[in-house]
């Protein structure tokens, strides 16, 4: 697997998956004692902590979903001016964040504000992108509840026995490298990660979406100026005009202050105009949306290409009664690449234009095969965001997090109460739930534990754990920066996730056979296996902004190899300092299985 995974031969989760059937089929085949049983293999799939990792993206859908990250950081991020300044707003709360939500979903919901915020600041989204996954790595090592990796190696450590490691206990390490690491990408990101084009950015489509947006009457962005509202630079969408009773203002000065009930003329690319539905304080101009009958949970953003023979063709939007006939709000029209002259409701339709929709789920099955449009289809990222809720939904996961933390209730627990109450009050559908969750991540996850328990059954474990003793001559120290190093390279190879699992039992058993304490070696297994910058395919952040910024390999091992042997330098003093080498009797059930498996 290791091999696989490191040549990239398939994808990780197939690569993973096919490796422990192997497992499975010899054992059940060979009848061996030292392979586990295929329920005993499987068993990994209903780990507490996988399940926890699965609850977690739902819990964060329903930020995303009602927009409490964007309430949460974009008080912060709107005043950013400049790199310096843009990173030091946008790293510092995703800290935070990371140590108590998973920080695979929460960099996802962050994605399209960077977008925002690099258009801002005047400085490519590769600047911004790269250190935004770092950001999140560093967090997430603070707690138990901020990266798969940590849950992962708490639970096995649980079953163990241990009882040395508390919510916090990674932040003696985890905080610290993360102080150290902030400092890091602030000082270096000019020298050592160059602007990067993405493959395809916003600017690449060729259409050229107008809709209408109106400020919120006492809202937040009233009397703000067009610059502080996050409006003068927006990723491919640019600010045609502001009407205002009856005046007409083009070419609006970044100065301008907005006042309720202004409709903004806006022009610009599909991507931006859906991101722009989520900027607080801007509701589509068109009352059409609140006379739609579904409540907003209900409905989705929808693309049509108008026919030739559809009736409302030669005839405006309002004439032709567009909502009253197919149930659904225009949003925007795009017309080529020109700007769509008028107000939306006395556009006149032609064939071939395209339309934005907001429209109730059942609009594709009743009209994807209509003669009256070319083409219907759901816009990724299109749900109808529900601001009204995000307050709500920021305090569910408060007290997930606080729950969790005061050890009230065991983290699992805590998550799935958030979950379901994110759903139950409608901060996100059942539907945006599931598509939420990661299922690769998932996969991998539940055959790791399967092969590392494998491993340590059959005394595979044991062997490396020797040869890594005789490596560092049974000195306590060296067995720790062994294991943490081996950890740290097999996160950049295989994943983090996969090799954390893979070098539990081998740290366990190393510890035990020095007559130390497992946990300073289970620590910085936690660690190592989190601390990988040096690829994009360690960690699933990192792949995840890997193409959107536009990287290449050589980004990631220039800015990231630093940060790992800073990490590294962290680790190897504060872990000795905080928990030391103290003399450790196993417990009677562990020293059983070891007699058994040198017999």
């Amino acid at each position: 697997m290791l091999g696989g995974l490191a040549l990239r031969l398939a994808s990780t989760d197939l690569l993973a998956v096919s490796c422990l059937a192997i497992l499975i089929v010899v054992s059940d085949v060979s009848g061996s004692a030292l392979l586990p049983t295929p329920a005993e293999a499987l068993a990994g799939f209903g780990n507490t902590a996988l399940i926890t990792i699965g609850l977690l993206f739902a819990v964060v859908a329903g930020l995303e979903f009602t927009g409490g990250t964007q309430l949460a950081t974009g008080w912060l991020l709107g005043r950013a001016r400049g790199l310096r300044d843009g990173q030091l707003r946008l790293l510092l709360p995703v800290v935070t964040l990371s140590g108590f939500l998973n920080n695979t979903p929460l960099v996802a919901a962050l994605m399209p504000v960077v977008g925002d915020l690099s258009k801002r600041t005047g400085v490519s989204s590769s600047r911004f992108l790269l250190p935004l996954s770092y950001a999140a790595i560093l967090g997430g090592m603070c707690t138990l509840l901020g990266t798969s990796t940590n849950l992962l190696i708490y639970q096995e450590y649980r079953i163990k026995g241990g009882t040395e490691l508390g919510f916090f206990s990674p932040g003696w390490v985890g905080a610290p490298a993360a102080i150290c690491g902030l400092l890091y990408i602030l000082t270096f990101t000019r020298k050592f990660l160059p602007e990067r084009r993405p493959a395809v950015s916003t600017h690449d489509d060729p259409r050229q979406y107008t809709v209408e947006m109106s400020v919120t009457v006492d809202g937040p962005l009233v009397g703000r100026t067009i610059e502080d509202a996050g409006l003068r630079h927006l990723p491919g969408l640019y600010l045609a005009e502001i009407q205002r009773r009856g005046e007409v203002l083009p070419a609006v000065a970044p100065t301008e202050r907005l006042h309720g009930g202004d409709l903004l003329i806006l022009v610009g690319a599909l991507e931006s105009v859906v991101d722009l539905r989520k900027i607080r304080g801007l509701t589509p101009a068109t009352d059409q949306t609140r006379k739609l009958n579904s409540p907003a949970w209900q409905r989705q953003l929808v693309e049509t290409v108008v026919s030739q023979r559809c009736p409302l063709v030669g005839k405006s939007i309002r004439e032709g009664k567009f909502r009253t006939r197919y149930r659904a709000a225009v949003i925007a029209v795009a017309r080529g690449d020109q700007r769509v002259p008028g107000k939306l409701g006395d556009v006149v339709l032609e064939p071939g234009d395209v339309l934005l929709l907001e429209a109730p789920q059942s609009f594709l099955q009743h009209h994807g095969s209509s003669r009256d449009f070319f083409l219907v289809s759901r816009v990724d990222g299109g749900e109808v965001r529900r601001p009204e809720r995000a307050w709500l939904s920021l305090i569910i996961m408060l007290i997930m997090v606080v729950a969790a933390a005061t050890q009230l209730v065991e983290v699992v627990t805590a998550a799935l109460v958030a979950a379901i109450t994110m759903v139950a009050l409608r901060c996100c559908t059942m539907s945006e739930a599931r598509r939420s969750v990661d299922g690769s991540i998932l996969l991998v996850i539940g055959a790791a534990i399967g092969i590392g328990s494998a491993m340590e059954k059959s005394g595979a474990a044991s062997g490396i754990a020797t040869g890594v003793l005789a490596m560092a001559g049974q000195n306590p120290l060296a067995t720790l920066a062994i294991v943490y190093l081996t950890t740290m390279l097999c996160t950049e190879l295989i994943t983090n996730n996969a090799a954390a699992l893979l070098m539990f039992p081998i740290a366990w058993t190393a510890a035990i056979d020095l007559g130390y304490d497992p946990t300073p070696f289970v620590v910085a297994v936690m660690i190592a296996a989190s601390a990988s910058f040096a690829t994009p395919f360690g960690y699933q952040t990192n792949l995840m902004v890997y193409s959107v910024g536009g990287y290449r390999m050589s980004d990631y091992l220039r800015f990231g190899m630093p940060l790992n042997a800073l990490v590294f330098v962290v680790a190897m003093i504060l872990i000795p300092a905080h928990w030391g080498f103290q003399k450790f009797d196993p417990p009677a059930a562990v020293q059983v299985v070891e007699v058994e498996q040198s017999q």
